[in-house]
């Protein structure tokens, strides 16, 4: 069984512990800060076989090094990465399987924010890390990679099973609220989530993990395909892909 406690680092990052309590290996997801991160690992298991990284950012990698050195960690993360993960060993590439004690994850390559952007999903378990790709009623900037490229990636997890649980890198779920409610006015799924989500960040509580079924119901950016949603944009011959676009030039300036 995979025991899974939420890290809050910096500002609004979000690193993961996972523990496999049938083989005692521990592993952390994205460890933003050192001081934070050992806190936590210290005083929960005082051990850390395993680090892994969506993507290169300091805000994801910035605890690696002092991390590997205090436990002899082993890091994981994209082979296009290779170069700009610290204390990188093992180079992962799309559809990879890898086992953290009995519970095993695939690698799902998803371009976009960065160019070596990767998820882990957790499928027996069905749970999914999405990095800075997918976020809670929002999705990453678009970085290193092109619209293209991260309209497919989130394609590519939007296809993932209805109840699969979405851990993001950040906690970014109340602005992201007040973007798709501007655009995505009609929408009651997303105006249920409106007082839940105040009560969470009003009392520093995280928001996530969200289901995909919900995602997909109240995200706007996994809601491209809506004639409401084009037409609040004047846009209504346009694509998915021309929708997600405009939508995430919208955001960027929101």
């Amino acid at each position: 069984m995979l025991n899974i406690e939420i890290i809050s680092c910096l500002n609004d990052n979000y690193s993961y512990l996972l523990h496999d309590k049938d083989t005692n290996v521990v592993a952390i997801i994205d460890p933003s800060d050192f001081d934070q991160c050992n806190q936590i690992i210290k005083k929960r298991y005082n051990k850390l076989d395993y680090i892994l990284n969506t993507h290169h950012h300091l805000d994801h990698v910035g605890g690696n090094q002092k991390l590997k050195e205090k436990y002899k960690s082993k890091i994981l993360g994209s082979e296009i990465d290779k170069d700009r993960i610290p204390g990188i060993d093992i180079n992962l590439k799309e559809k990879q399987n890898f086992k953290i004690g009995k519970a095993s994850f695939e690698v799902i390559f998803i371009p976009g924010h960065t160019k070596g952007h990767i998820a882990f999903y957790f499928k027996d378990e069905k749970i999914v890390f999405t990095g800075d790709t997918l976020f809670s009623l929002g999705c990453g900037r678009i970085f290193e990679g092109t619209y293209e490229q991260m309209f497919n990636s989130l394609n590519k997890l939007k296809n993932l099973p209805d109840e699969t649980k979405i851990y993001c890198g950040h906690e970014y779920t109340k602005k992201n609220l007040e973007f798709c409610l501007k655009y995505d006015f009609n929408n009651e799924s997303l105006k249920k989530k409106v007082n839940w989500i105040k009560s969470n960040t009003d009392s520093n509580l995280p928001t996530i993990p969200i289901s995909l079924e919900e995602e997909k119901k109240t995200n706007i950016f996994l809601r491209c395909n809506e004639p409401s949603i084009k037409n609040a944009l004047n846009l209504n011959s346009a694509s998915e892909q021309e929708i997600f676009s405009k939508l995430r030039d919208l955001k960027d300036s929101f």
